[in-house]
């Protein structure tokens, strides 16, 4: 799965490498990006051939949803079934996402406390989750966006930890996630596979990623865990 991530680019640098529209919204570089919380999301426009940044909600609310208390629980799809499960269905045909991110964590589940880790692609540079948006409408009548990251099987770097893994797109790949045209299931679950472990790297850091209030360079910082760090690269 997929609970926590990092996103530390200012707003420009995150639109002049996904090549989108300027952005409005405000955003400040995140360490520790927990569920719930609004997260940049990167759309192509239906009518035009250009992306656009808005920032939604992370939690999937279904449109069907009668309130929101069901959305901590939909951050996450599983790439395998999303096209099969009624909150993610239309979604996985017709509104799909990326989410920009440059590292994300995961928890080993040996020991006690659970040992966070922290997953970078290259040399800890920006990249996308293949994510699902939806649109709903709460009780006073306004519309709430939201998004969920799918997840695939582990590489060979990640599997030490967990075996689940966000799905990463390859840069070539984001056009044809992003086509609105593009309604053929089958053919964009190819594209849902586990990212080249040659080029990703983990790593252990503090425990203070453990609570959402701690949102700084040092949650992503690694720290020596000898043991640890001799399971994960053995």
């Amino acid at each position: 799965m997929c609970g926590r991530y990092r996103l530390s680019r200012r707003k420009q640098i995150i639109e002049e490498q996904f090549e989108t529209q300027p952005w409005d919204d405000d955003w400040s570089p995140r360490f520790n990006v927990a569920p719930t919380k609004p997260v940049p999301v990167i759309r192509q426009n239906p009518k035009e051939p250009i992306r656009e940044l808005s920032l939604m909600r992370w939690g999937l609310i279904p449109s069907w949803a009668k309130d929101t208390s069901g959305a901590a629980r939909m951050i996450n799809a599983r790439s395998e079934t999303a096209h099969t499960l009624p909150a993610f269905r239309d979604a996985m045909k017709l509104r799909r996402c990326l989410v920009p991110a440059d590292g994300f964590y995961e928890w080993q589940r040996r020991g006690s406390p659970k040992q966070p880790f922290c997953f970078e692609v290259g040399d800890g540079g920006l990249f996308a989750f293949a994510g699902l948006w939806e649109r709903w409408r709460d009780p006073s009548g306004q519309w709430v966006t939201s998004c969920s990251i799918l997840t695939t099987t582990p590489n060979a770097v990640t599997s030490a930890v967990h075996d689940r893994m966000p799905v990463i797109l390859r840069k070539d790949d984001y056009d044809v996630w992003l086509d609105p045209g593009m309604t053929n299931v089958q053919g964009i679950s190819e594209l849902l596979k586990p990212y080249d472990a040659r080029s990703m790297r983990g790593y252990p850091v503090s425990t203070r990623v453990n609570h959402v209030g701690n949102d700084d360079e040092e949650c992503s910082r690694p720290v020596d865990v000898a043991q640890t760090q001799d399971f994960l690269f053995s």
